[in-house]
């Protein structure tokens, strides 16, 4: 707990391309401030310039390229936006973060070890949330609305998401992540997700494990 007695959580939201991430975290902001919490979300690739040029040239840059613009961006997200906003005792939801890149970098042919390596010094979230789907359904999703890179598009490739979300979440764990939650949102409406990620960011705030002897130091 920093920022003047404010809880400070890292909060990241990966998953297949469908599942719903980005409106979760469009509703998660206002629902966790409408339970006192003061909150900051952000998303990756950033607006800034490495942000952009990694959203926006995905058929221009590809494997380890993509992955170093990629990785760039987050660190220079988190030196200039994360870690600040944690200072200040916010709690910081991200859409997209370390996970996605296990993924999308692996699809894209990149070594599992090349991704750690470039990644190794990112901060760690608090809470990371991985959304899946039914491949069939994140497919029509995705159909509807337009694919919005070459990562995008029919039913194979949720299939490989849907493969890959799974082994990225067992990862996660292994490497130490101090909290995974999957959430299947197939026959879920957003809201109910929402919810539960908000109740389990409440529980992991109580945590006693996160502030020993009380002296506010970050799980």
């Amino acid at each position: 707990m920093i920022g003047g007695g404010h809880p400070s959580l890292l909060v990241t939201l990966d998953g297949m391309a469908g599942a719903g991430k980005t409106t979760t975290v469009r509703l998660l902001g206002p629902h966790l401030r409408n339970m006192g919490y003061r909150v900051h979300t952000t998303a990756e690739p950033t607006s800034d310039m490495l942000g952009e040029l990694a959203r926006h040239n995905t058929d221009l840059y590809r494997a380890e390229s993509l992955a170093c613009l990629v990785a760039a961006d987050r660190y220079h997200h988190l030196e200039t936006e994360i870690e600040p906003h944690l200072q200040e005792g916010e709690i910081v939801v991200c859409d997209r973060y370390i996970a996605s890149s296990y993924v999308l970098q692996q699809l894209d042919g990149v070594p599992l070890a090349f991704v750690d390596a470039l990644n190794s010094r990112a901060r760690r979230p608090d809470l990371a949330v991985l959304l899946v789907t039914d491949p069939a359904v994140a497919a029509s999703r995705v159909a509807v609305r337009g694919a919005h890179d070459r990562f995008q598009g029919g039913i194979s490739a949720s299939k490989a998401e849907a493969g890959m979300y799974s082994a990225a979440a067992s990862y996660l764990s292994r490497l130490g992540t101090p909290a995974v939650l999957v959430i299947d949102t197939t026959n879920q409406e957003l809201r109910q997700v929402v919810e539960t990620i908000a109740q389990r960011i409440a529980d992991r705030l109580a945590e006693p494990s996160r502030y020993p002897n009380d002296q506010g130091a970050n799980a």
